[in-house]
């Protein structure tokens, strides 16, 4: 798994998919962070407009620019939905947070040659 992370993290343009509603939610947290870590991020929601800013995309699909990895904070079967969205998009590497897996998802992007990580926390990662 540790080459999956280190891979994972040298992406720079990254969606962030899950819960916006406060700056507490995992989803808002690792989107901070990535932010302070000076990657392009692209919040992911379709209950929001914008967060921290920046626009807040309904879909993953709906995200005008390249994007090279997906960090996924939603529930499992939201999450299938997800990574069939980053399959579509060619996103080649997708961190799916604990909690937010499901064989299925993993399957799915083993099936397609995506780099999933899971398992493990992205926050937690990049403080290593």
């Amino acid at each position: 798994m540790d080459d999956r992370i280190k891979k994972y993290l040298k992406q720079k343009r990254i969606a962030v998919v899950g819960s916006f509603r406060t700056k507490e939610k995992v989803a808002y947290r690792i989107l901070l962070k990535l932010i302070a870590s000076g990657r392009d991020v692209h919040p992911v929601n379709p209950a929001a407009g914008n967060v921290e800013g920046l626009k807040c995309y309904p879909t993953v699909g709906e995200i005008p620019s390249e994007i090279d990895a997906a960090d996924i904070v939603t529930p499992p079967d939201v999450t299938e939905n997800i990574v069939r969205e980053c399959i579509k998009r060619d996103i080649k590497h997708i961190w799916l947070q604990p909690g937010a897996e499901s064989k299925k998802a993993i399957d799915d992007c083993e099936k397609n040659g995506i780099n999933v990580v899971y398992g493990a926390c992205l926050m937690v990662e990049m403080d290593r």
